[in-house]
């Protein structure tokens, strides 16, 4: 399966912090399996956010879309508003069982505000910022995910009942 991670942060983009979030979401993936095809750091901006989506959907025909970042409450946390209309069709589970986790470790958990979603054959993921965050949401997951790109990339509809 192939990956694509997108860094959603105006401080990453601009070089003023180091990225600890993508790079540590890389390793996760790659440990599973998965083939790291595409990564980039791009601004808290709806068209640099569209267009790293599109050009991994899109162009690269990425199977798993991660991003990390921008999922919050401050104005510039952007990444769901600029995901969603990129969505087909909506995985309203994915966020459920993704914040549902992060109450287990903190409150705050229900702050975040990721969406999931299919667009063509790619799942598009929004995971928070934080390294450790963005990690616990995704081995929440992860094997889940792994499931439903099985579905999402086979011929026809899954044996689920089987």
């Amino acid at each position: 399966m192939t990956a694509a991670v997108i860094t959603v942060s105006d401080l990453g983009a601009r070089g003023e912090r180091i990225d600890t979030s993508g790079p540590n979401l890389c390793a996760l993936l790659e440990a599973r399996g998965y083939e790291i095809v595409h990564t980039a750091i791009v601004p808290d901006e709806p068209d640099a956010i569209r267009d790293a989506l599109l050009y991994a959907a899109d162009e690269l025909h990425t199977a798993l879309i991660l991003t990390t970042g921008g999922t919050g409450f401050s104005p510039r946390d952007i990444t769901p508003e600029a995901t969603l209309p990129l969505l087909e069709r909506l995985t309203p589970g994915l966020p459920e069982r993704m914040r549902a986790e992060s109450m287990r470790i903190t409150p705050k958990g229900c702050l975040s505000r990721g969406v999931a979603g299919i667009r063509g054959r790619s799942l598009i993921v929004n995971l928070p910022g934080s390294k450790k965050a963005a990690e616990e949401n995704l081995l929440a997951v992860i094997d889940p995910i792994a499931h439903g790109l099985e579905m999402l990339l086979g011929e026809g509809s899954a044996n689920c009942g089987g």
